[in-house]
């Protein structure tokens, strides 16, 4: 398939799965899951050509495995990075000593007074690599690399989960917590 046509369509599932359903009316339950029917018929109905074929495809090419079908495939939904109210169902689990943090050189003095904050996400966002966040930090600009002491704060009390693509997830890092 044309990958100009996969980025358009895995663009407009991120927003309408991640950020604004109510774009194409779908309705999403209270753990973002919506049915694999009533998406292809709303992306029908407004003008983005889409079968379930194409939608595997969509889902499985995604480098950052953004989106995941229930295990019977009837269902979908977006891993994290939510904006709207969702309950993800995540349980805590032990983190790695070590997380790693990208950003851009531009925020590491806000960052160093206020540390990361989950913003209008349900969470910061955390990789177990630095490659990865090396990758994230690009995105923004100059990329920076912090190192997230998670083993550290999860013994004080603070709660990490790991979504189905692999990105580590807890609510908030304090500057005690990371380094350069």
């Amino acid at each position: 398939m044309n990958p100009k046509k996969i980025k358009h369509i895995s663009k407009t599932l991120s927003l309408v799965l991640r950020h604004r359903p109510e774009k194409f009316d779908l309705q999403l339950d209270k753990q973002g899951w919506c049915a694999v029917a009533d998406l292809l018929e709303k992306f029908n109905q407004n003008g983005i050509a889409l079968n379930q074929e194409t939608l595997e495809e969509v889902v499985q090419s995604n480098d950052k495995k953004r989106f995941a079908f229930s295990e019977d495939g009837l269902n979908i939904r977006a891993s994290q990075g939510h904006s709207i109210d969702i309950d993800l169902a995540y349980q805590p689990v032990i983190p790695p000593e070590i997380l790693y943090h990208g950003t851009a050189e531009r925020n590491l003095v806000s960052i160093f007074k206020e540390g990361l904050k989950k913003r209008n996400r349900h969470h910061v966002h955390l990789s177990a690599d630095k490659e990865t966040a090396l990758n994230v930090g690009q995105r923004y600009g100059k990329p920076k690399i912090l190192i997230i002491r998670a083993r550290e704060m999860q013994a004080q009390g603070h709660l990490f989960y790991c979504s189905e693509n692999n990105v580590w997830l807890t609510e908030e890092v304090a500057p005690e917590f990371f380094s350069t």
